[in-house]
Order: structure tokens, then C-alpha cells, then sequence
């Protein structure tokens, strides 16, 4: 109980600064900015927690709006057409763009921004003019331009601030090497170095509005296909916070007044948003689509142990890293006994089982270093880096004595061969065929004998 009142306090309080530091933009009417923060977090709030957390955006958007201008029934008003703006932004996301995972794929995307930024953004700029015009604090002559301008802002609010939190909350934390942290500092350091160049310094050029915004696309692409679509909303963001040198004239977007400004700067940022997190999101899909291929490229559908080239390239790894640290490896190559007999005694189906048993007990038996795999048949490899041959039958041992005590039916046997690297051969190959030459000299030599061999 006492965290979740933490959270709505927390929420409130977020709600509450980001709002009001929008506001100290609002030049077209004290109520209404083309800077809004707060419906990005009221609708992150939503999708991520929940829709009971309402009083917290509600409150907060009454405490900004009561302490800016207005009167106390006007910022009820506009509190709540914020709350129920959030509200119908995160039920239509939820209902038809996949919810807090809307950023993940592009479809989902373009009606995120659809939904949530195009159509639930005039739930407030609706409610929140036309109550400041009853209240006459709007005249009706400026009814549409300031409509306008607050639902751009609460429109850019969604699809900028929105995004840079759902990836924030759903994407795990990333764990980088030295290099890929180093270029990530890079390419968030540069972003910021040319924002501030663009849309804060250069003012010998910015009488002349050259579109130096376009110098910001480079570092937003390398976001979207080298990160992601966190890092790249991340970018987006971090670029929209240094973008209000505009105001102060030296920046592409500057024009007669500080409103006009904005409202085209808030257009650019917010179709930047749109069309960069829609390309991570593709990159992300085809990353993924890849990752399966090259997948079913090196498995073994049945058992889901690696196929014989994943086998191959195994070896030829550990061959390239005995050659450095002078260490053997060794092979076992398991052939499982009476296959066929097990197929026409109780059909394919059970024999099929057969095989993943013995999958089920080299996998759970193996190191994660180590690389089982169906060569094919009935025939399974394991390639045990650092290993000798004697530790290697050791390990065949307990992969034997696992599968004769699983009292699963029908009982299953495995005979074994073990090869060492580079006693018995120096490449892949050389290696695979030695161990199948051993196998099948214990099945020769154990024929009618004892059913486990190694």
C-alpha cells in the first residue's frame, strides 16, 4: 500500500514539473503551450500501471493549471480533459496497437501515433479551449489557433516523451562490452554537440533558416540500427530538450513569433519520432527474423540441439582455441541402440521420443561452454573444450547412467566413442571420424554384451 501511494505521489510530482516547465512556453495563451510533457507521461502511466492511477494525473494537472492562470472551475476543467485525454490515448493503444509494447513493431507504431497522439490529443485541447473560451480567457476569434497549438503540444508530448518511457520500462537494461558502451557515448554525445550547433549556436547562419535540423538525422539513424528503438527515442528526446534555442532566434525553425516556433519545431520532432522509431522497429524485426533463420539454420528441429554444420563450427572453434592455449578438447559421439527396433516395436512417434531423451540428458549434463548436437540418425556428438579423454568418459558415464535410470519406457542405451583433440586429428573432419571409427568398434566389440558402452 505505502509504495503505491509512493508511486501516485511520484507520479503526480512528475506530472506536475514537466507540466509546468511546458507552460513557462506558452505564449499564445497562458494555458495552452505547444510544449507538453505531461501527456507523454500520463499516458506511459497508464499503459505501464494501470488505469487506476488517474488521481495521480489528475491531481497534477490540476495543480498546474490552478497555479498558472485560469480560475479554480476552468483548472478542473482542464484537468480533467488531461485525464481523460490519457485515458482514451491508453485504452485505444491497449485495445488495437499492442498495448505498452505499441513501439515494438511498426504497424503498432503508426497507430500509436495515430491513436494516442492524433485522435486522443483533442480530447484535451477540445475540453481545456472551449472551457477557457466560456470562461473568457480565450476570445472565439482565437479559439482555433490556440486549439491548434495545444494539441500539437499534447500530440508531441505522446509520440516523443510516450516512447523514450515504454522502451525505458520494457526493454532489459543492455549489457555492452567496453567498445559498444564507448560508441554509444559517441553517438548520444554527438547528438547533443549538433543539437546544441543547430538549434543554439550558428548564429551567422541563422538569419538565412538554412535546414541545418537535417545534420541530426545521421545520429538518429545510427540510434535506430546500431542500439534500437530505446536509444534511439532516447536521442530523440535528449534532442527535443536542447531544441528550445529556437526561441531565442538562432535556430532553422525560428520565425516572426516564439509560437509560430514552436509549433514547427514541435511538427519536425514529433514526425522525426515517428519515422526513426518506426525504422528501429523494422531493424528490430528483421534482427529478429535473421536470428530465427540463422536458428533453424544450425538446429536440429527435433531435438533442438544444434545440426551438423553448428557441430562443425563448434569444433573448428575449439581447434582455433586449443591452437592457442595448447589445451585438448575432446568428442563424444553417441550412437542410440536398436533405434530401429524401437520404431517397429512401438512406432516413430515413441522412437522419436527416444532421441530426445538422449537430447534431454545431454543437455542437462552438458557445461555452458559445452556444444551437443544431432549429427544425424540416431547419432548425437558433444564437444567438451578443455577436456581429456579421460574426464570425457566420465562425462559419458553420467550421461549413460541418467539415461538407464530415467525410468521412462521403453528403456534406451547409448553407445559411446570418444575422440581427442589432436591425438586423433587435427581438423573437424579428422576428428568426427575418429570418434565415429571408435563408436562403432565398441558396438562391434559389445555386440549381444552389455547394453551401455563407452
Amino acid at each position: 500500500m505505502l509504495k503505491r501511494v509512493m508511486v501516485l505521489v511520484g507520479l503526480t510530482s512528475a506530472y506536475f514539473v514537466t507540466a509546468t516547465l511546458g507552460l513557462r512556453l506558452a505564449y499564445v495563451n497562458p494555458s495552452a503551450t505547444a510544449v507538453w510533457p505531461g501527456t507523454g507521461i500520463a499516458l506511459a502511466a497508464f499503459l505501464i500501471l494501470g488505469y487506476d492511477v488517474w488521481p495521480a494525473i489528475l491531481i497534477g494537472a490540476f495543480l498546474v493549471n490552478v497555479t498558472t492562470a485560469g480560475t479554480f472551475a476552468t483548472s478542473v476543467e482542464i484537468a480533467l480533459g488531461n485525464t481523460l485525454e490519457g485515458l482514451l490515448g491508453a485504452y485505444l493503444v491497449n485495445r488495437f496497437a499492442n498495448g505498452r509494447n505499441a513501439i515494438d513493431r511498426v504497424q503498432d507504431i503508426f497507430k500509436f501515433a495515430l491513436l494516442a497522439a492524433g485522435l486522443a490529443s483533442t480530447v484535451s485541447s477540445t475540453i481545456g479551449t472551449t472551457a477557457l473560451a466560456l470562461a473568457g480567457f480565450v476570445s472565439w476569434p482565437q479559439y482555433g489557433k490556440v486549439w491548434v497549438t495545444w494539441w500539437l503540444g499534447d500530440a508531441t508530448g505522446a509520440v516523443v516523451l510516450a516512447p523514450a518511457l515504454l522502451l525505458w520500462r520494457n526493454t532489459p537494461l543492455p549489457r555492452w562490452n567496453a567498445v559498444r558502451w564507448a560508441e554509444a557515448l559517441a553517438m548520444f554525445t554527438g547528438t547533443i554537440i549538433v543539437a546544441l550547433a543547430v538549434f543554439a549556436g550558428l548564429k551567422a547562419v541563422s538569419e538565412t533558416h538554412y535546414p541545418l535540423h537535417f545534420f541530426l538525422t545521421p545520429f538518429f539513424v545510427w540510434a535506430a540500427l546500431r542500439f534500437g528503438g530505446r536509444e534511439a527515442a532516447t536521442a530523440i528526446l535528449l534532442a527535443s530538450a536542447v531544441a528550445w534555442g529556437t526561441l531565442r532566434g538562432s535556430a532553422p525553425f525560428a520565425r516572426g513569433t516564439w509560437d509560430e516556433s514552436l509549433l514547427l519545431l514541435q511538427a519536425f520532432m514529433g514526425i522525426t519520432s515517428i519515422m526513426i522509431l518506426s525504422l528501429a522497429a523494422e531493424a528490430g524485426e528483421r534482427q529478429q527474423v535473421e536470428g530465427r533463420l540463422r536458428h533453424l539454420a544450425m538446429s536440429d528441429p527435433l531435438t533442438g540441439l544444434g545440426n551438423y554444420r553448428d557441430l562443425v563450427s563448434a569444433i573448428d572453434t575449439e581447434i582455433a582455441r586449443a591452437q592457442r592455449t595448447e589445451r585438448s578438447f575432446s568428442i563424444l559421439f553417441m550412437d542410440l541402440d536398436g533405434l530401429k527396433v524401437i520404431n517397429d516395436r512401438y512406432g516413430h512417434l515413441v522412437g522419436s521420443r527416444a532421441l530426445r531423451r538422449v537430447a534431454e540428458a545431454l543437455r542437462f549434463l552438458s557445461r555452458a561452454m559445452d556444444k551437443a548436437a544431432r549429427f544425424g540418425g540416431d547419432e548425437f556428438a558433444l564437444v567438451l573444450p578443455e577436456t581429456s579423454e579421460i574426464v570425457a568418459r566420465q562425462v559419458a558415464g553420467r550421461v549413460c547412467e541418467r539415461l538407464v535410470n530415467d525410468e521412462e519406457l521403453p528403456p534406451i542405451t547409448v553407445s559411446v566413442g570418444v575422440a581427442e583433440y589432436p591425438r586423433d586429428g587435427n581438423t573437424a573432419e579428422s576428428l568426427i571420424g575418429a570418434a565415429d571409427r571408435l563408436l562403432y568398434d565398441v558396438k562391434g566389440r559389445s555386440a549381444g554384451g552389455v547394453p551401455v558402452r563407452y
